[in-house]
């Protein structure tokens, strides 16, 4: 009996020091921060940055080949509509416009000629050829006449039939003179093109002549010049750069999730990094339609209605644009969600005391938050603390 209760005691006693063992040799819970997830209403808004977007910046050149004669404005100048800004050299262009001009003289002249002089003349050659033949018919006729009787000979009735043939021929001819003189004919004609192609020849010397001299097409400001008198301006080579007068407006680049936050008409407020305190309204005006696919984001563009006098054109800034008001959504901190960017993004779970991951679908980003659209319900207990495997035990701090 005693020797029982001896193997009873040291039963016992090897029991308790294998459930002390176990509990030493057990991993201890993990203490995290956790977060109990709920629903609520939430007014978003979008944060992004970008810069000033002048209203048109244009680089200033020549069409032509040639050499500058005169640079009429300097950096920071104001310059008008059609203002002359560079003067290129000139007298080669002047002497072709003159020679153009003497050619399309001569052209209108020769036309005025066809019409006044070329044209009478040959109806009154058609005249006189038209009663040659009239005689020439007359004295044939009285030959045959007269060699019928006996009076003459075969040969002065020959004679007479060659010159009526002869007559026939230049009344001929003088018709086709007159055909081709005339306002359809091939002579007018061929004296209208010459005229068409010498003032067409006159105009594109003009045009030349107009292009050394090269004015600015607005109004606006010179921003950079980088041509003097002397250098050879080409075509394609940039002379100057001209900021063109006009409202200034933003352009900013938007996360691609923030779409379901944004509409064309929202308002905005938006603030010059060189100027943070001087805060001004903006209102989203464009909305681009494509994505861009290396980065993710959408380019809005953004009307001033008040532009402040200190902007200039590429200042950064930074704009806040006020979205709609969600109802009875879920956020989280966007850095406790994990792979955010991939197609895999989840949390970890606090559930009865274990970590567990839980795939989730995320909806809106904003200002360091992330909507969960599902995976987590109200009431879940988030853990706050990463890098967290599935399946250690947690305890939550408090």
């Amino acid at each position: 009996m005693q020797m029982r209760a001896r193997w009873l005691v040291l039963l016992v006693a090897v029991v308790i020091a294998g459930v002390i063992a176990y509990v030493a040799m057990r991993p201890r819970p993990v203490a995290v921060d956790v977060m109990i997830a709920k629903r609520e209403d939430v007014q978003t808004s979008v944060v992004a940055s970008g810069r000033v977007l002048a209203p048109a910046r244009v680089d200033i050149g020549a069409t032509i080949t040639g050499r500058v004669q005169k640079v009429l404005v300097r950096e920071g100048a104001r310059v008008a509509e059609g203002q002359l800004l560079v003067q290129l050299e000139q007298p080669e262009l002047v002497a072709a416009v003159s020679q153009a001009r003497a050619a399309r003289d001569r052209a209108r002249a020769r036309v005025d000629s066809v019409a006044k002089l070329a044209l009478p003349t040959a109806r009154e050659s058609q005249t006189q050829a038209e009663s040659n033949v009239t005689l020439a018919e007359r004295e044939f006729k009285r030959s045959q006449d007269l060699v019928a009787k006996g009076f003459i000979s075969q040969s002065r009735v020959d004679e007479a039939e060659r010159q009526l043939q002869v007559a026939r021929s230049q009344l001929a001819s003088a018709k086709s003179q007159v055909t081709a003189q005339s306002s359809q004919g091939a002579e007018a004609q061929q004296a209208r093109q010459q005229l068409a192609e010498a003032e067409a020849a006159h105009e594109l010397a003009q045009a030349k002549l107009a292009q050394t001299e090269i004015r600015a097409p607005a109004a606006g400001v010179v921003l950079e010049r980088v041509i003097e008198p002397g250098d050879i301006a080409q075509p394609a080579k940039r002379m100057m750069s001209l900021a063109l007068d006009g409202p200034p407006r933003l352009i900013v680049q938007v996360d691609e999730k923030n779409l379901p936050l944004l509409q064309t008409g929202s308002r905005a407020l938006a603030a010059a990094d060189a100027f943070p305190t001087e805060r001004f309204e903006a209102v989203i005006a464009y909305i681009s339609s494509g994505i861009d696919a290396a980065r993710g984001t959408v380019e809005l563009r953004l009307d001033i209605p008040k532009p402040p006098a200190f902007l200039k054109a590429d200042m950064t800034v930074a704009i806040d644009v006020t979205g709609p008001l969600l109802k009875q959504v879920l956020f989280v901190p966007s850095e406790i969600v994990h792979q955010l960017q991939s197609d895999a993004p989840y949390v970890v779970l606090d559930r009865d005391g274990a970590a567990a991951h839980a795939p989730v679908r995320t909806g809106v980003q904003m200002q360091g938050k992330v909507q969960l659209v599902k995976g987590v319900e109200a009431g879940d207990r988030v853990v706050l603390t990463r890098e967290v495997e599935p399946g250690v035990r947690l305890r939550a701090r408090k």
